[in-house]
């Protein structure tokens, strides 16, 4: 029912903001994954609210960037499948009530997940924070991946686009649609956490955004900015 994918803000420091532990295991071995489900299928749920009231989330200062609009077609299929099957059940099991009560009602939450993983998408977008000291790049999929990458330790970003990944040591490949159409190399690794906690150190990100010239060029603009702000000043002149 859960994508098992990271769902906690990590940072260049490794330092998790989501609750997982530094050691990288739930709290809690078993109870720890299951608490970490159910926390996340909240956000899914919630993710409906907030899509509904046209509210996003951890924006703040930052500017937004949607990735979600290629899923579209895919996440109606998928609710399509799931309200034909609940048809077909609800025939299938004419003559055993209870039976179809219970099917039903997980049929209605399975597409509650489904409506869910859609509305995170649109409400979790990616965010370019430059306005602040701790300038950031938070890249987002859903509710299942959030992490954020300070501006400092971004060595470059071009716009790259990539229709097949191989899972690699370093390498975070967070596809939309099966494809990526931006590249991010790290001059320093910044520590992600799996759903279920386990720790990955990256030193390179493919992500998707909407319009990835657009976020490429506001990267760019937003590096060169940080470099200046943390260029050392020039030393004075001998006085005459």
């Amino acid at each position: 029912m859960s994508a098992a994918a990271a769902d906690t803000v990590t940072t260049a420091s490794g330092a998790p903001e989501g609750g997982v532990p530094e050691g990288g295991v739930p709290a809690g071995g078993a109870l720890g994954t299951v608490r970490h489900l159910v926390a996340h299928e909240v956000r899914l749920l919630a993710s409906i609210g907030r899509w509904v009231a046209r509210r996003p989330h951890g924006i703040g200062r930052g500017r937004a960037f949607s990735y979600g609009r290629g899923q579209g077609a895919m996440m109606f299929g998928f609710g399509f499948v799931s309200v034909l099957e609940s048809v077909c059940m609800a025939v299938l099991l004419r003559n055993h009530p209870a039976v179809h009560r219970v099917v039903f009602a997980l049929d209605v939450y399975t597409l509650l997940l489904i409506v869910g993983m859609h509305a995170a998408s649109v409400t979790r977008p990616h965010v370019l924070d430059d306005s602040g000291d701790e300038a950031f790049l938070r890249i987002r999929r859903a509710a299942h991946v959030d992490v954020r990458v300070p501006l400092a330790a971004i060595a470059s970003v071009r716009r790259e686009l990539v229709t097949t990944h191989e899972k690699r040591e370093g390498r975070l490949d967070l596809a939309i649609g099966a494809q990526t159409t931006i590249t991010l190399e790290l001059s320093s690794p910044v520590r992600h956490f799996t759903f279920l906690g386990r720790p990955r150190d990256v030193t390179l990100i493919r992500f998707h955004a909407d319009e990835p010239e657009a976020l490429v060029r506001e990267i760019r603009a937003a590096l060169e900015l940080t470099r200046e702000r943390t260029a050392p000043s020039p030393s004075p002149g001998r006085p005459v």
